[in-house]
């Protein structure tokens, strides 16, 4: 009798100790990870922190920020990485409303007379709702730059997918905002609107005439002094894909004379969820009489970039494939010189719930 309870005594040691080695490696019950005992930290009161360019000169920085509750400091104070001299800019408070959404108070703080290429870091907030962030300037207009990091992003458009709830959850916006955060508050980002911003309505902000916009502000631009000219537009003038096809076709008949006139380099666009690009080519001859609708070479037209898409909401056109082919069209009729399949393949075990996917191109 006392042999069994021994044995029974170093059982019961054997699974504290087991029990005691999980504890100290974090175990969990069904996987390698254990919540941390440490309370997370509230959600700042200031959120949805982003900059965009203040000005045309590259000198300028417009600082926003969103607070949910109350209205809070509207203030911004900013100085140079290698300077202690803070200063101070005082901006505007906004809100709105959408159906059955009420915005929190959204601030907008503009940084003038900013030194080029310097880094400045800014703080919003005040006594414990203190956030701190940085950017950099961008270069002074001169001669060629040696390679850099970029410092600024385009955005062609379709942030949030908003659109996409009922009521066009402006929920998402600010969720969005905080998801971005990690890189809008510490690079500019220049935004163009897309067919989901489809809430951005004029008496949001202030808009102009596009066609008239474009007609006076191309000239002005001093191909000397910057000689790239870059157009950011959501919708693509040209376009291969059976999605959205010929959707930008009144705009290209509007502007493409322009882009043509003022030798823009390149049109960025977004709206088809795929990757393109064009030679230099133009299709202003065309008028409905001379029935010139083919595309021609043209070394005064842009090269129109189609930027594609990294995912969103909307999911894949086709989940397990994609594929391409690339022509050649010097020889009168097309050549299909090259092709390429994606082959997108998903598959679970039947014995864990967790996922894998694998990815081949042939």
């Amino acid at each position: 009798m006392g042999m069994k309870w021994v044995g029974v005594g170093s059982v019961y040691l054997l699974m504290g100790l087991i029990v005691g080695a999980l504890r100290l490696c974090n175990g969990g019950i069904s996987s390698s990870y254990a919540r941390s005992n440490d309370i997370s930290a509230d959600m700042p009161l200031n959120s949805d922190v982003h900059i965009t360019q203040g000005d045309q000169e590259g000198k300028a920085v417009i600082v926003s920020w969103v607070t949910p509750d109350e209205p809070g400091s509207n203030e911004v104070f900013y100085w140079a990485a290698n300077s202690d001299l803070k200063k101070r800019s005082v901006g505007t408070v906004v809100t709105y409303k959408y159906y059955n959404y009420s915005s929190g108070y959204i601030h907008h703080c503009t940084i003038k007379n900013l030194q080029y290429d310097t880094k400045y870091f800014y703080e919003i907030g005040v006594g414990n709702t203190t956030r701190q962030f940085w950017f950099t300037t961008p270069p002074e207009v001169g001669p060629d730059l040696n390679p850099a990091k970029g410092q600024a992003v385009l955005f062609v458009g379709d942030l949030s997918y908003a659109d996409a709830y009922p009521l066009h959850d402006n929920n998402r916006w600010d969720s969005w905002g905080r998801f971005v955060e990690r890189s809008v508050a510490y690079q500019p980002w220049i935004w163009s609107a897309g067919n989901h911003e489809i809430d951005f309505l004029p008496d949001y902000g202030e808009t102009r005439p596009f066609k008239p916009y474009v007609h006076s502000e191309l000239p002005k631009v001093n191909r000397s002094e910057t000689p790239w000219l870059i157009v950011v537009m959501h919708c693509p003038l040209y376009s291969s894909y059976v999605h959205h096809y010929m959707e930008g076709e009144t705009m290209r008949v509007m502007y493409e004379q322009y882009f043509v006139k003022y030798k823009v380099d390149v049109v960025l666009s977004g709206h088809v969820h795929a990757y393109e690009r064009t030679g230099r080519v133009s299709n202003i001859a065309y008028n409905i009489e001379n029935g010139l609708c083919t595309p021609r070479n043209d070394g005064s037209a842009p090269v129109y970039i189609t930027i594609g898409d990294g995912g969103n909401q909307e999911g894949l056109l086709y989940e397990t494939h994609a594929y391409f082919g690339w022509h050649r069209n010097q020889d009168g009729y097309a050549v299909e010189a090259d092709s390429l399949w994606f082959q997108n393949l998903y598959w679970k075990s039947s014995q864990d719930s967790s996922a894998a996917a694998s990815f081949s191109v042939a």
